[in-house]
């Protein structure tokens, strides 16, 4: 079953579908429902929960009136109101972030980039305190724990019987410096490896330093992809906001950044070996 997340996904895409073929300005709609824009764009984007009586008025100004199409709507957007997995964990789950992990809970490929620090569903539990601590440094002992648990729940996917594809390429940086003490860095990297060897949906390799200049300067991001009609969506973020880009021409532009950096990386044979090294190098 899909996430309550990419549920919103597909009822904003056939919204957004009913108002293009009915050649209607997105603009002028959420002007006649007294709505404003960004409230419709963010319904078609499926990155808020619709209401069953906004769906009903959307359904009545783009005129459908087929007793079997209004209900396939308004069960869709019952359906996409259910509380995810997530909802437990509170607020260690920030509201613009439900979208990303009901996103990665339901992709059958995930590509990520990393700048800066190890993926968060490849990270130890170690490394993960630490990197938990160290950006919610006013964070209480309970509260780092509750993100921390969250950061757990969120692996329990590469052990389903239908794990996405994880394509995860991180910078020379990320295992250059240390987050923890040298211990945590090599029960890290140890366990990137041993991922990588023992789950043939994960993929990983480093971008060296040695590469110089590449395409992807100064950012990270991630790109999950669905089996159904759902397509794909990338995201992006920095201390103060979180993007998500649905736009085919945006997503290609981010898969082509992507498959450059897997052309300047160290392949993962070689990663995997260079990895078991570092680790060693922390140990000593």
């Amino acid at each position: 079953m899909s996430s309550p997340t990419v549920l919103r996904r597909r009822l904003g895409g056939e919204l957004g579908k009913l108002r293009a073929a009915r050649e209607l300005n997105a603009k002028d709609v959420a002007a006649a429902l007294g709505w404003s824009a960004s409230k419709l764009s963010r319904i078609e984007s499926g990155l808020v929960p619709l209401q069953e009586r906004d769906a009903a008025k959307l359904l009545a100004h783009y005129g459908v009136t087929s007793p079997d199409e209004v209900k396939h709507f308004l069960s869709l957007t019952r359906q996409s109101r259910q509380q995810g997995w997530w909802h437990a964990f509170g607020e260690a789950v920030p509201e613009r972030f439900r979208a990303y992990v009901g996103f990665e809970s339901d992709a059958t490929k995930i590509l990520t980039f990393q700048c800066e620090l190890v993926p968060g569903l490849l990270q130890t539990e170690a490394y993960a305190r630490n990197v938990i601590r160290s950006m919610q440094p006013t964070e209480s002992v309970e509260g780092v724990e509750r993100r921390l648990a969250l950061r757990m729940e969120r692996q329990r996917i590469l052990d389903r019987h239908n794990p996405p594809h994880i394509w995860a390429i991180f910078g020379e940086a990320v295992i250059r410096r240390p987050v923890g003490d040298h211990t945590v860095m090599a029960e890290q990297l140890r366990h990137i490896a041993d991922l990588a060897e023992q789950h043939p949906n994960i993929t990983v390799q480093v971008l060296p330093f040695s590469a110089g200049a590449h395409a992807a300067m100064g950012s990270s991001f991630s790109v999950f992809s669905f089996s159904d009609i759902v397509g794909s969506v990338a995201y992006s973020e920095t201390i103060t906001s979180k993007t998500y880009v649905e736009e085919q021409t945006e997503i290609a532009r981010h898969e082509d950044v992507f498959h450059r950096l897997m052309a300047s990386s160290v392949q993962p044979e070689k990663a995997i070996s260079w990895l078991r090294n570092v680790a060693e190098e922390y140990d000593i």
